[in-house]
């Protein structure tokens, strides 16, 4: 190689080192939004439209539990995180999270009529500071087969129905089981029920328990029993995204919010207490109740978003009970064990 030739061999080297630099350091200096979330809230398309719109970067992470939320944000640093307004409660209490800037939230405008007053919503607002936005929610309605039930059901109330004898699934759980029937007897806030309540409570679970062929853990359980059996009813704890896979499984259901209410949780973005990116957090929150983007949560999830209406045989105008957290869950827990262990409605 002459010398000419080396010479500028090493000139385009020097400067095509230089780009390098000079591109990397373009590259670190974009934003790095730290999300933490559960799976289809912010999947690769969304957030991918997000990273090129605010030039930034999504680290994204999914959550399995509330338990395991808990435990990440105890333990690691994240900007914005998504939580139901039930375990909302210990973040704020704890300090974990930081009031949102509403200013910063122009899309909440947009948001359905019963998102729109978000004092009227348990635990999203203290003091006057909001900690959290409403996202994606699951109203835990009453999911019948057309082929079984004729006339769709107004209350819970049907799932005891002796017409329905071990034609019913119901949901293994006794948090969710307490409140609804709770809410059945008229008790006026079936989260925090007092002992006596809770023995009158335990007692209709166990009638109901005639009536339940078995109870479920998940959709996709319920989806296989009910392909299996000839189910007539089935309590919806996993709502819309639920009532989707079934009817993609070839199920002919229809799906109603019953007269006196279905129990809903709601899962909303909030930001850490340690995020330095509480701006971006909120361009996040705002770009995510965008028309498009939440209704890409009903489109391609089954969940329900709060922008635009469900579209199912229900009645839209129902109440839904927002879940909070409930007094003495492990006596509910303990009743529970005994009642689907068998014992007696005299035991209670």
């Amino acid at each position: 190689m002459s010398i000419i030739a080396k010479r500028y061999a090493t000139a385009l080297t020097y400067f095509l080192t230089i780009i390098c630099l000079a591109t990397s350091n373009w590259v670190s200096a974009k934003e790095t939004l730290r999300v933490l979330t559960w799976d289809g809230y912010a999947d690769n398309e969304v957030v991918s439209a997000f990273e090129q719109r605010f030039d930034a970067t999504i680290e994204r992470t999914l959550v399995t539990s509330d338990d395991d939320l808990w435990q990440k944000i105890n333990s690691g640093s994240y900007d914005v995180f998504a939580v139901n307004t039930a375990e909302l409660q210990r973040y704020i209490d704890q300090g974990l999270s930081k009031p949102i800037n509403m200013a910063n939230i122009p899309n909440h405008a947009q948001q359905l009529p019963r998102f729109q007053n978000l004092q009227a919503i348990p635990g999203l607002v203290r003091q006057n500071d909001t900690y959290a936005i409403p996202y994606t929610y699951s109203e835990m309605g009453l999911i019948y087969n057309r082929k079984l039930v004729k006339t769709a059901p107004q209350s819970m109330a049907a799932m005891w129905d002796a017409a329905y004898r071990g034609r019913v699934l119901a949901f293994n759980t006794s948090n969710h089981n307490f409140s609804l029937v709770g809410l059945l007897l008229g008790v006026p806030n079936p989260f925090r029920m007092t002992a006596p309540q809770l023995q009158q409570t335990a007692r209709e679970l166990v009638k109901l328990r005639r009536n339940v062929l078995t109870f479920y853990a998940t959709a996709e359980e319920a989806t296989r029993l009910f392909a299996k059996y000839d189910i007539a009813l089935i309590f919806g704890n996993y709502g819309t995204q639920q009532l989707k896979a079934l009817r993609e499984a070839g199920a002919d259901i229809g799906y109603v919010i019953p007269r006196e209410g279905a129990l809903a949780w709601l899962d909303c973005w909030a930001i850490s207490r340690n995020s330095l990116k509480q701006e971006l957090a909120e361009k996040w929150i705002n770009y995510t109740l965008e028309k498009t983007v939440s209704e890409r949560l009903s489109l391609q999830h089954g969940l329900a978003n709060t922008i635009s209406a469900s579209v199912t045989d229900s009645t839209q105008n129902n109440p839904i009970i927002w879940l909070e957290p409930t007094l003495n869950p492990l006596t509910r827990k303990t009743l529970w064990d005994r009642i689907i262990s068998g014992e007696a409605p005299e035991a209670f």
